[in-house]
């Protein structure tokens, strides 16, 4: 068992860059593109040339926080930064929005259900003979 070891490892690693290599968007491959580095990581996969060299040289690498951004300043890209949902202001609008529309369905529904309870009791009375 313990001579399949390697075979394994080197497998993982393959399909570790490969994978990370589909999985990365177009801007923030380097050197080469993208077409080519999976290309390389097919080719040379068996004996670790390919994905060794998409992990050290292809993919640009983010330290923890985004390289040191500021959580509300953008980044080296021209996008913003992650926010949190409650920090982002366009989140908790959407929220109120939501809110209010079902703060009014709810109205709406409570108004029909009046309407029907008036409408069985009349008929319960027999003041409204169908």
């Amino acid at each position: 068992m313990l001579r399949y070891l390697p075979l394994l490892l080197v497998l993982a690693v393959w399909i570790y860059a490969f994978i990370d290599c589909l999985n990365t968007p177009e801007e923030e491959v380097r050197g080469l593109p993208k077409v080519v580095w999976v290309l390389i990581i097919l080719l040379f996969g068996e004996v670790l040339v390919g994905p060794v060299a998409w992990v050290v040289a292809g993919r640009n690498r983010r330290g923890p926080g985004g390289a040191g951004a500021s959580p509300a300043g953008p980044r080296r890209g021209g996008r913003a930064a992650w926010t949190a949902p409650d920090d982002n202001p366009e989140f908790l609008d959407s929220l109120r929005a939501e809110n209010r529309k079902d703060e009014e369905l709810l109205k709406d529904w409570e108004a029909d259900l009046r309407r029907r309870e008036d409408e069985l009791r009349r008929r319960e009375s027999g003041g409204d003979a169908v």
